[in-house]
This record gives structure tokens, C-alpha cells and sequence, in this order.
């Protein structure tokens, strides 16, 4: 987990060198944004730390997504894999947290050129197609049950199929609460932030009301 003092230190800093972003996030707030600074999404994923954790991860925005990039571990092959994703679509409500993905220029390239283990071979080769990641991920040998669709370059993620999630009462009646108020209705970049649009009173003041008498 990210350490919080170090969070808060950061955050304080990064507000004192960019006053800016508090009248950005006011003028926002009118607009029913919530604009987080790429800086800050760097910073946190320098703090995620495990043997398991990306490394080197590198975000640039490239409107309206978002090129992300790390070092990870492919069976036992360091490489650097990147992606330039776009948010098509979101739906968010007390049934399901989707995500519809499209991912462009998709790449994988060796840290260590002289690697002969399967993982390199095959990437040297050139027989992954990897124009069409949602080919690939749609045969996943251990395929998670939040990804509910995969085709070309698009993927499907519904959050609410998380294991921990999914059936967690809980989290059903939080999440029928909040969006009966307030959804989130798209994700998008511009140069230096990542920005969430949301939705207010998404089925009117009586969808709001219906949904909190359904819960309680």
C-alpha cells in the first residue's frame, strides 16, 4: 500500500507548485469533472511496490486516452508492455461496473535481447498478432471472470465479477445508493490530466428515490 504521509507530503507539495489545479478543480466541480493530474497517477504508481508490481510504469496522455507502459513479468520473461487504451464506454450502476476498452499500438519488446526462453521465442518470432489483443486475452488459459468480452482491439471489463465483489451484499447496496445519485459517465484525457465525467441523477429525482426505497 502507498504510504499515507508520504501521499499527503506530495499532494501538498504538488498543490503549492501548481496552484492552478485549485481553481481547475473548482471549475470542474461545476462541470461535473473530477480531473486527476497525470503527475499524481505517476507518483502513485511509483508506490506500488511487490515482487509482482510493474516496474518503471510510464503514463502519457494522449487525448482522449491514455498510453500506458511497464516492465512486467511474462512467465518468467521480463518485458515491456504497452498499450494506448481509450474508455469507449462506461456503465456504471447497481448492476454492473463496465468498461469498454479499445486498445491501440499494443507492444511487448525484450528486456533482455539475448533471451532464448519460450516466451522470447515466441515474441521474436513474430506470431503474435498483437493488432488484436482482445484475440489474444478472449483465450487466456486462466481467463478472470470480469472480463466479459474480448474481440479484436476492444475488451470488456465488468468490475461487479470481481471475486470480491461479486454477490458481497454490501457492496450491492452501497453501489445502488451512490449511483442512484451520481454515476460516472465517461474517462478521458487532455494533456496533463486524466478526467472523469460524471452524471448526476442519472434516472431522474424518482429513479433516485425508487432505488433508495428498493435498498432500504
Amino acid at each position: 500500500m502507498p504510504d499515507k504521509k508520504a501521499m499527503a507530503l506530495a499532494a501538498g507539495s504538488y498543490l503549492a507548485n501548481h496552484p492552478e489545479e485549485i481553481l481547475r478543480a473548482l471549475k470542474n466541480a461545476f462541470g461535473l469533472r473530477v480531473g486527476l493530474p497525470l503527475d499524481a497517477l505517476r507518483f502513485l504508481a511509483g508506490e506500488i511496490k511487490g515482487k509482482k508490481a510493474p516496474k518503471d510504469l510510464r503514463l502519457v496522455a494522449v487525448p482522449p486516452g491514455i498510453r500506458a507502459s511497464a516492465v512486467v513479468n511474462l512467465a518468467g520473461t521480463e518485458v515491456r508492455a504497452g498499450a494506448t487504451v481509450f474508455v469507449e464506454d462506461v456503465r456504471l450502476d447497481a448492476s454492473e461496473v463496465l468498461f469498454e476498452l479499445r486498445l491501440a499500438d499494443v507492444e511487448m519488446k525484450l528486456i533482455d535481447d539475448a533471451s532464448d526462453s519460450p516466451v522470447a521465442t515466441l515474441l521474436k518470432s513474430g506470431a503474435l498478432d498483437l493488432s488484436k489483443p482482445g484475440n489474444l486475452a478472449a483465450f487466456m488459459p486462466k481467463r478472470p471472470a470480469m472480463l466479459v468480452d474480448a474481440k479484436d482491439d476492444r475488451i470488456v471489463i465488468d468490475l461487479r465479477k470481481h471475486p470480491k465483489l461479486a454477490g458481497n451484499a454490501k457492496a450491492d447496496r452501497m453501489l445502488s445508493i451512490v449511483t442512484a445519485f451520481l454515476t460516472l459517465r465517461a474517462i478521458q484525457t487532455d494533456t496533463d490530466h486524466l478526467d472523469l465525467v460524471l452524471k448526476l441523477l442519472p434516472h431522474g429525482v424518482d429513479g433516485a428515490m425508487e432505488s433508495v426505497r428498493g435498498v432500504l
